[in-house]
């Protein structure tokens, strides 16, 4: 993910998490083919104006994988103030779809974390998984 901020498990807390505003947050691991494939539909948030981070979890024994229950990569959290608001988890063999994708862009859009110029944008639809 070229241009979303990536991070290690142990800078987390220091990085986003308990700064005033409206994240999304996206536990992914380097061995991890549909975190490869979520990549440029995450990176395209940031690019409407989102405030995105993503948190490499490549290390199995990372203790944020029990501290968010995160129990599948990828993952997305978006935060606001600190405080988990919507939450996005991968399907084992399918990965995050199209419409978790929505569900991000419209928890950022509706708690202000995307630019207000791409606000009243809509995202082109695409299939969803079953």
């Amino acid at each position: 993910m070229s241009g979303v901020p990536r991070i290690g498990p142990e800078a987390f807390d220091g990085a986003r998490l308990g700064r005033p505003g409206v994240w999304a947050v996206e536990f992914l691991a380097d061995w991890c083919p549909y975190c490869r494939d979520f990549a440029p539909r995450f990176e395209a948030l940031g690019a409407m104006g989102a405030n995105l981070l993503a948190v490499d979890l490549s290390d199995l024994g990372s203790p944020l994988w029990e501290r968010f229950g995160i129990d599948i990569v990828p993952t997305v959290l978006v935060f606001q103030d600190g405080a988990i608001v919507v939450r996005a988890d991968g399907v084992p063999m399918e990965g995050l779809g199209p419409s978790d994708l929505a569900a991000i862009r419209a928890a950022l859009e509706t708690r202000g974390g995307m630019a207000a110029s791409s606000a009243g944008r809509r995202a082109p639809r695409t299939r969803d998984r079953p």
